[in-house]
C-alpha cells in the first residue's frame, strides 16, 4: 500500500467512436450529445468526473465531433438574447456547462480501440493517476462510485476498476474479472482480466463497466500493447499486462444507480426513467401511465 500516492484530478473521456447503432443521427450529432430531455449525456459524465474532484477533463474526439467542445464554450449571442428577454433561469442553465470543468480536446487519429484512445491523452495527463469515464454511461452522483474508486487508487497506487454483476449468459459481451474477496464488502482484488470470453471460459459474472482509475504508468504499456480482440488495442490487455507484472488491481463492486445510453433501447429506458423523475414536465407521468396501459 502507498500512503502518499496522489489523488486523481484528471479525467479522460474517450468519445471518438462512430456510434453506428445510432446512425443516421450520429452522422451529424455526436452520440455523447444525445439529449436526456434538455441535457446531453456528456454533461452528466463531466459532472460525475468533476464531482469526484477530477475536473481537468480531456475529451478524445474524432472529425465531425467538435460540437462536444462547443457545448462547453460560452455563446455570447445566445446569452445576450436570453438576457434581453429576461429569461434568467434559462440563461443559468445555458451557462452552467461552462463552469463544470476545464475541458481539453484531442483527436484520436483513427478508430484503433479504447486502449489507443486512452493512450492519446498521455501528453496531457503525464505521470499522474487519472480517471477514465466512457462516454455512454454514468452513475448517480449520490452513489459516489468514482470518489470511492479515486480514494482506493490513492491508497493502493495501482489500478482500480468498477464491476457489476450480470447474468452468466451475458458475460461474453464484456470484459470479465476473476476476483478474490477483501476485508471490505464492496472491494475485491482482481486476479485476472479477459475480454469477451466464451460463457464457459468466463472466470466470474462480474463485468467491467466504463469507469477506471489508472496510474500514469499505464501509458508506456499501452504503447507496447498489440491489437487484440476485434483487431483493436484493448485497454483490458494493457491492464492485464500490468497486473501480471505486479501492479495491484482492485475493483469496486457497484450496486448503485447506473444509466446506460450505449444502444437505442438502453438510451430510451434512461430517457424515460429520468424524465419521469422531473417535476418540471407536467403531465408526462400521467401520459406515461396511460400509454403503458395500452401496451401488451
Amino acid at each position: 500500500m502507498s500512503e502518499t500516492a496522489p489523488r486523481a484530478t484528471k479525467a479522460v473521456i474517450p468519445a471518438a467512436g462512430f456510434a453506428t447503432r445510432f446512425l443516421p443521427v450520429t452522422k451529424a450529432i455526436p452520440k455523447e450529445l444525445l439529449p436526456i430531455v434538455d441535457k446531453p449525456v456528456l454533461q452528466y459524465i463531466v459532472e460525475e468526473a468533476a464531482a469526484a474532484g477530477a475536473d481537468d477533463v480531456t475529451l478524445v474526439t474524432a472529425p465531425g465531433k467538435d460540437a462536444m467542445i462547443d457545448y462547453f464554450d460560452a455563446r455570447a449571442d445566445l446569452d445576450n438574447a436570453l438576457k434581453a428577454k429576461g429569461k434568467d433561469a434559462m440563461l443559468a442553465k445555458v451557462k452552467a456547462p461552462e463552469t463544470i470543468a476545464e475541458m481539453t480536446a484531442i483527436r484520436q487519429g483513427g478508430a484503433k480501440g479504447l486502449g489507443h484512445a486512452v493512450g492519446r491523452a498521455a501528453s496531457h495527463v503525464g505521470d499522474e493517476p487519472f480517471a477514465v469515464l466512457l462516454g455512454d454511461e454514468w452513475c448517480h452522483l449520490d452513489d459516489k462510485l468514482l470518489p470511492r474508486m479515486i480514494d482506493l487508487q490513492s491508497e493502493t497506487g495501482g489500478i482500480v476498476l468498477a464491476l457489476i454483476e450480470v447474468p452468466e449468459d451475458q458475460v461474453s459481451r464484456y470484459g470479465v474479472a476473476a476476483v478474490e474477496a477483501t476485508d471490505a464488502e464492496d472491494i475485491v482484488r482482481v486476479t485476472g482480466l479477459v475480454e469477451k470470453p466464451a460463457i464457459e471460459d468466463a472466470p466470474s459474472n462480474l463485468i467491467l463497466i466504463g469507469r477506471y482509475v489508472l496510474p500514469g504508468a499505464i501509458f508506456p504499456v499501452l504503447d507496447r500493447t498489440e491489437p487484440g480482440s476485434g483487431g483493436e488495442i484493448q485497454l483490458t490487455d494493457a491492464m492485464e499486462a500490468m497486473r501480471a507484472n505486479g501492479t495491484p488491481v482492485h475493483a469496486v463492486v457497484f450496486r448503485g444507480r447506473r444509466y446506460d445510453t450505449g444502444e437505442p433501447v438502453a438510451y430510451l429506458q434512461t430517457l424515460v426513467e429520468l424524465a419521469s423523475e422531473r417535476d418540471d414536465l407536467p403531465g408526462f407521468n400521467a401520459w406515461l401511465r396511460e400509454f403503458s396501459a395500452t401496451l401488451d
